[in-house]
Order: C-alpha cells, then sequence, then structure tokens
C-alpha cells in the first residue's frame, strides 16, 4: 500500500513534506508519495490579514483528505486554525526546530543598526507589531510570496538570484523577517544577520513544528480507546509524535483559542518543558506596535489538559491586564 502525502507545492512546503514522508517511510516499511494540493493561500494575493489568515493554507488539504485524494498531510503547524477539523486528526507532530524568528538584512545589519526609516518587510501583523514596538522609527512593508521571493527583496543576500519577484519588486527592501524554521529546513541560514530572541520577539503559536494529519479513523489508537487504528500508518505516525512538542504546541495554541484569535492576529505565544515543568509565555501587540501586552506562567501539568488549562489562564491573564483594549479580539 502506498502512502499519498498530500502537500502545498511551495518549496518549502515541497522540502518539508518530502522529509517528513521519508520519515514514515522509512519507520513504516511502505511506499510513499506526494501529492499537490493548492491551497488559497498560494492562489491568492492579498495579504494574509485580508485573507482573514487562519487556514488559507490548509483547507484545501483538508478537503483532500476527507475526498480520500491522500491519506496524510502535511503542515506548518503555525498555520492550523485551533478549532477541530470534524473527521480528521492531528496525528503526530515531529521534533520542533529553532521557533524564533530571524533578520535577514543587507550588509550585516541587525535590527538595532538599521538606519532610521529603514524599510523592513513582512507579511505577518505579529511581526510588524513587535518590529515597531522595538524600532518606532523603521517601516514596517506587507509583502507574499514563497522563502526566494521574500529574500530577494533585499540586495546582497547570500544565494539571492532574484528569479521570481512579486509585481516587479526586487532589491528594493533593507530587510525582511522569516521564520528560522523554513530557512533552516531550506538551507537557506546564510542569510541571517540576526536571530530574535524571544524577549524581543515572541513566536507565532506552533511556529517551528510540523503536523501530520490524516482521518481520524486512521490515527493511532489511544489506550482505552476503541477509535482509531493499529495498521502501519498508524504505528509510524505514533513513533514520528514527540510528547514535549504536542504538550507545548497545545499550550501555545490554547492561548490563540482562548483569545479568538488567528493566525494573522499580533498575538506570540513561546511554550517549552523544562524539567517537570510546562513554561508559556504570551503576547498580545497593537497592530502599530505602540501598546504591548505581555504574561507568562508556568504549569506541572503536563498532559494535554494540562497544557491547555495553562494556555487558558495566560489567555485570561492577558485580557485582565487589557489585551481586548489595544488590539481586535474576539473574546472579551
Amino acid at each position: 500500500m502506498t502512502i499519498r502525502i498530500g502537500t502545498r507545492a511551495s518549496k518549502l512546503a515541497l522540502t518539508q513534506t518530502q522529509q517528513t514522508a521519508d520519515q514514515l517511510a522509512a519507520v513504516g516499511g511502505f511506499p510513499v508519495e506526494l501529492v499537490h494540493v493548492k491551497t488559497e493561500g498560494d492562489v491568492r494575493t492579498t495579504s494574509l490579514s485580508q485573507m482573514g489568515g487562519t487556514g488559507v493554507f490548509v483547507a484545501a488539504l483538508r478537503e483532500a483528505l476527507l475526498d480520500n485524494t491522500c491519506d496524510v498531510a502535511v503542515h506548518s503547524l503555525k498555520d492550523l486554525p485551533t478549532g477541530a477539523a470534524p473527521g480528521l486528526t492531528i496525528a503526530a507532530t515531529p521534533p520542533r526546530v529553532d521557533v524564533r524568528d530571524v533578520l535577514c538584512a543587507k550588509d550585516g545589519l541587525t535590527l538595532d543598526t538599521l538606519p532610521p526609516g529603514a524599510r523592513v518587510g513582512t507579511g505577518s501583523p505579529r511581526r510588524a507589531a513587535q518590529l515597531l514596538a522595538a524600532r518606532p522609527d523603521i517601516e514596517v512593508v506587507d509583502i507574499r510570496g514563497n522563502v526566494d521571493t521574500r529574500l530577494g527583496r533585499v540586495p546582497g543576500l547570500p544565494g539571492n538570484t532574484v528569479t521570481e519577484v512579486v509585481q516587479g519588486k526586487s532589491c528594493d527592501l533593507d530587510a525582511v523577517v522569516l521564520a528560522a524554521a523554513g530557512l533552516e529546513r531550506m538551507g537557506r541560514l546564510d542569510t541571517v544577520t540576526q536571530f530574535f530572541e524571544t524577549d524581543i520577539m515572541l513566536p507565532a503559536p506552533g511556529q517551528g513544528a510540523l503536523a501530520i494529519e490524516c482521518r481520524s479513523d486512521d490515527a493511532p489508537r489511544q489506550a482505552g480507546s476503541t477509535t482509531g487504528s493499529q495498521g502501519p500508518l498508524a504505528q509510524a505516525l505514533a513513533a514520528l509524535n514527540d510528547d514535549d512538542t504536542r504538550l507545548a504546541i497545545t499550550a501555545e495554541r490554547a492561548v490563540l483559542a482562548r483569545l479568538e484569535a488567528g493566525c494573522a492576529a499580533p498575538v506570540g505565544a513561546y511554550a517549552y518543558r523544562k524539567g517537570s515543568m510546562l513554561h508559556l509565555e504570551a503576547v498580545v501587540c497593537s497592530v502599530d506596535g505602540k501598546h504591548t501586552v505581555r504574561q507568562k506562567k508556568a504549569s506541572d501539568g503536563l498532559t494535554e489538559v494540562g497544557a491547555t488549562l495553562l494556555g487558558i489562564e495566560v489567555a485570561e491573564q492577558l485580557l485582565a491586564a487589557g489585551a481586548a483594549e489595544i488590539t481586535d479580539l474576539a473574546a472579551s
């Protein structure tokens, strides 16, 4: 039996999906093939915030799973809506890689050394707000496009060929902000001039992690459950799952869910396990970066329920500190 793995067709998506497919094949001992699926986020050229952000890169992949076009879908976890998808299960979250955002700037510049008025590109309201909070004197430019296209907007970066441009634009920015994880997977970390530590820029919930999703009937069967599967695919998926990553992203996504904020909202969150404790820090920003609310908390509840409760508690702290007043959140 060949396992069909759904993926977006961008270079980054294909790279991380192929890596996941190779791992599944090695563990499960079955052949795999990639199925390319075009999503709304790939077709539309408007900004992510105008499209609503949440789900634009995953809806078509989920439809492909439900109509049996593919057996497994690989997502960047930060793109997944927090609500459950009926009939589907996140069957595995492999070990997370670097969660940080990075600056890729001309002339080796960092955020501190960028000149006043420097043009910095990002398509993320979360990144834009935290950039402006740190450097209100720079200009943030909304950009779209794949990793190579975005890097091509900055002159002199290693490996730039500028073969792909957006509306004829290239080499028109002083810097762009991207995720370290994507650059690492594509072998482009040589373009990074600064890694942003989390005290400067908290990442998107789930950043640096992948979600391997399948039909619920094919997901690994949990202890004491009568649903799910114990077949080769389910066993391979279970082998790829990393419990600490699962706990961390569960807490981070619980913050988003309680705030009723989508992946395009100016909200950052980062959780990690250290010893017997799960630590979580989250931030809500105004879109102009002039106001931020940041809270953190730790819990010894090292279960998915415990991680969820931690996320809700931090979200409640953010709301109590005025988060809903500084940005557009549905929660109150």
